[in-house]
């Protein structure tokens, strides 16, 4: 059976929900415009590959930074003008099923689009079959909220009546990503002025709309293939798939063996990682006797040239030659034994960011103090908010992606800046800006057996707020 046209062919462009305005409406349509431009910007990467179905004239492809931008319309009239406005672009007649299977992209969009599809799960198959597992589809549709104040506009007629649309809800939208395979990463309403109006403008949707989500304009979903069948690009097998483990130790003589010996075996191989941090104990000196004692494991250990967990991270991310990068805290308070739970969740393809969770299991006694709990639950409540992503544990200190990720993540870094001494929030913030599938690992959290924390409760919870307050600029209040 062949795919439905993407759009009903009476339709010029799917651009008319919002285009064809007329008198005092104008100005509304070019600012939604703006906006949609702005908020697609916040959302895809630079150097990705990009295609938009359904895509007018080529205004939104025109507005990205892609590396390569490919734009399909059943509108042989609007092709021919985006493709005087924007030479650069490469501009197909047709619908998604008139592109070659063999064809990939980085990144899908559908802007203002799913409300003119006379089959929206078809056309989202046809999608699934262009993709990879690496793929995004980013969605924006029109809030139901604001139908009434459209529909008055055309009774009014300071806008052009246009052809039937489906006016399809989130939730409608969210069922029928997961009809067609697609697992929604996050979602974000976007746009509650949508006028243009300079300061109030801005004020209004950067400042009052995060508080008020369910009365802006647009929603805009992110989401991921979750299975392969439809591709030509399954996921890599688990038990070809290689781990490298970033063990920074500072003052942890005492854990450095058992972080060996207790953790079990995955996928291909594995490569311990230790970064030893300026230690004023024999840390180091217990290092270089491991790897000499487990010949057969291997084991690669250097010196921090800077300092922090999170330099110490990076510094041990350089050297990793694994599929899969891990963190392991060596106060072991995070048991090694958990680890294959991780690993697990990304072979499978459950998530893209594995991140443990220490707030579900009944913890041990001395674990946690009732104050870094509730620091923690409050942390877990104000990411989950700016992310659009349950994450319910922002502190554990183990995390697990893959290590092509994290290269397009610190080829991205530029965008929050280098300003998280613990690493913890610049791959969180990083996993995010990728839309990354982000899910929680609940782990038994243990008390530690040697040494002390090396964290001030008061000074780097005082930093790590700043630090909700700055990355809250960039993902939330933009």
């Amino acid at each position: 059976m062949s795919a439905p046209s993407i759009i009903d062919s009476h339709t010029t462009s799917v651009r008319d929900h919002y285009n064809t305005v007329a008198g005092p409406l104008s100005a509304l349509a070019k600012a939604y415009r703006h906006l949609l431009a702005h908020y697609y910007s916040l959302l895809i990467p630079e150097n990705c590959s990009v295609l938009e179905v359904g895509c007018g004239t080529g205004e939104l492809l025109g507005s990205l930074k892609a590396k390569t931008k490919v734009g399909i319309d059943i509108s042989q009239r609007q092709i021919e003008h985006a493709e005087a406005l924007h030479p650069g672009i490469d501009f197909l007649t047709g619908s998604i099923e008139n592109l070659p299977a063999d064809r990939k992209f980085d990144v899908i969009i559908l802007s203002d689009t799913v409300n003119y599809l006379s089959d929206v799960q078809e056309t989202l198959v046809q999608i699934h079959r262009r993709s990879r597992s690496d793929t995004r589809l980013l969605i924006n549709a029109p809030n139901t909220l604001w139908r009434p104040l459209f529909s008055f506009a055309s009774l009014l007629g300071i806008r052009q009546k246009n052809p039937a649309s489906s006016w399809l809800s989130g939730r409608d939208v969210r069922n029928l990503l997961a009809l067609a395979n697609w697992d929604v990463v996050k979602s974000q309403p976007r746009a509650l002025f949508p006028f243009a109006a300079g300061l109030l403008e801005r004020a209004i949707n950067r400042s009052i709309a995060p508080f008020l989500p369910w009365l802006c304009v647009t929603e805009f979903f992110i989401a991921r293939p979750v299975t392969a069948e439809d591709t030509n690009a399954a996921r890599p097998d688990a038990a070809n798939t290689s781990v490298s483990i970033v063990v920074p130790a500072r003052n942890e003589a005492g854990n450095i063996e058992a972080a060996i010996t207790r953790t079990p075996l995955m996928g291909s191989w594995i490569e311990f990682i230790f970064v030893e941090g300026g230690s004023t104990d024999h840390t180091w000196a217990e290092i270089k006797r491991i790897q000499t004692a487990y010949p057969d494991v291997r084991i690669k250990a250097v010196q921090q040239t800077g300092q922090g967990k999170g330099n110490a991270v990076r510094e041990g991310y350089a050297l990793a030659e694994g599929d899969i990068l891990m963190i392991l805290d060596t106060d072991l308070t995070m048991p090694p034994e958990e680890l294959p739970k991780y690993f697990h969740a990304l072979t499978s393809g459950h998530c893209d960011f594995a991140n443990g969770c220490r707030l579900v299991y009944p913890m041990e006694d001395h674990a946690m103090q009732f104050l870094n709990m509730l620091a923690n639950k409050t942390f877990g409540i104000l990411f989950s908010w700016l992310l659009g992503q349950q994450i319910k544990d922002t502190l554990c200190g183990t995390k697990v992606l893959r290590r092509t990720d994290y290269l397009q993540l610190t080829a991205n870094r530029a965008y929050f800046g280098d300003f998280d001494p613990f690493g913890d929030f610049d791959l969180i913030f990083g996993a995010d800006r990728m839309n990354l599938k982000i899910r929680d690992i609940p782990i038994r959290y243990r008390d530690r057996t040697y040494g002390s924390t090396n964290i001030n409760r008061w000074s780097h919870g005082w930093l790590l707020l700043r630090m909700v307050l700055f990355a809250a600029r960039k993902l939330k209040f933009v």
